[in-house]
C-alpha cells in the first residue's frame, strides 16, 4: 500500500484550492482528502455545481474567520432538493480562510465515466490543482450504460454508444479534460480491475494514483508518464 503523504506529494496537493472532476468516486475522494488533510491544516469543502452534503462535516452558509488547524467545514447553500450548491462567497475569498479548499467541480450522476459538455467542468480560477477521477467499473461495459453524456463520450472517441469501453478509451477521454494536473483511477477493487487501471495509467501523461477509495487502505500504486513509480 502507498502512504497518503506519498499520494499528496505525487498529485501535487499543496495548500490552496483543489478541484475534483470526472466520474466515479469524486465525492469519496473529496471526503478522503478532507479527512486526511486535516493533519496538515484546516480544510474547507465546497462545490461549484451541486452535491449531496458531505456526511459528518459541519455545514455553514458562509465563512467569516480563518478555520483552526485540524478543523474541517463544508460551505455552501442548500437547495429545496437537499443538494449543496456553490457558496455565495467567491472561492478566492474562501481560500484565504483555510489551508486547503476542496471543490467538487463536476457531476456524473453516479456513473464511473464522464464526458463534458461545453460548460463543464466548473473549475474556479483559484484552483491550481485539478484531479480527474475515473471509475474502473466502467471499463468493459458499453458507453451508453457507463458514461455520463454517452453521446459526447462516444463522439470524442469516434465510436458508437454501444462500443465497449477499454482502458485506452478511458485514457483518451481523460486527456481531453481541461486543466488536469493528476488522475485517480478509482474502483480498482479487484486484481482484474487493477490490471485495467495499469493499462490506462500507461497512456496518461499525468501523475496517476490507482486506488480503491472505499477500502481502509485505499491507495495501491503511483504512476507517472506511463511508468509505475511506487506500489
Amino acid at each position: 500500500m502507498v502512504e497518503f503523504e506519498q499520494v499528496r506529494s505525487h498529485l501535487g496537493i499543496e495548500k490552496g484550492a483543489v478541484a475534483i472532476i470526472g466520474g466515479g468516486g469524486k465525492t469519496t475522494l473529496l471526503m478522503t482528502l478532507a479527512n486526511r488533510l486535516r493533519a496538515y491544516g484546516s480544510v474547507l469543502v465546497a462545490t461549484s455545481t451541486h452535491i449531496f452534503p458531505p456526511n459528518g462535516i459541519p455545514l455553514r452558509t458562509s465563512i467569516e474567520a480563518p478555520l483552526k488547524t485540524g478543523e474541517c467545514v463544508a460551505v455552501g447553500t442548500m437547495t429545496e432538493s437537499q443538494k449543496l450548491t456553490a457558496p455565495k462567497q467567491e472561492f478566492d475569498i474562501l481560500e484565504a480562510f483555510s489551508d486547503y479548499l476542496l471543490i467538487e467541480a463536476d457531476g456524473a450522476r453516479g456513473l464511473p465515466l464522464k464526458a463534458h459538455a461545453g460548460y463543464e467542468p466548473v473549475i474556479p480560477k483559484a484552483c491550481g490543482c485539478v484531479i480527474a477521477v475515473v471509475g474502473m467499473t466502467g471499463i468493459g461495459k458499453p458507453i451508453r450504460d457507463t458514461a455520463h453524456r454517452p453521446a459526447l463520450y462516444a463522439k470524442l472517441l469516434g465510436v458508437e454508444e454501444d462500443t465497449i469501453v477499454t482502458p485506452s478509451h478511458a485514457a483518451a477521454v481523460v486527456r481531453t479534460y481541461p486543466g488536469v494536473t493528476g488522475v485517480v483511477l478509482n474502483q480498482a477493487d479487484t486484481e482484474k480491475q487493477r490490471i485495467l487501471a495499469r493499462e490506462a495509467a500507461k497512456q496518461l501523461p499525468f501523475p496517476v494514483v490507482i486506488a480503491s477509495l472505499q477500502a481502509n487502505d485505499p491507495f495501491f500504486e503511483l504512476w507517472r508518464n506511463g511508468t509505475c513509480w511506487l506500489s
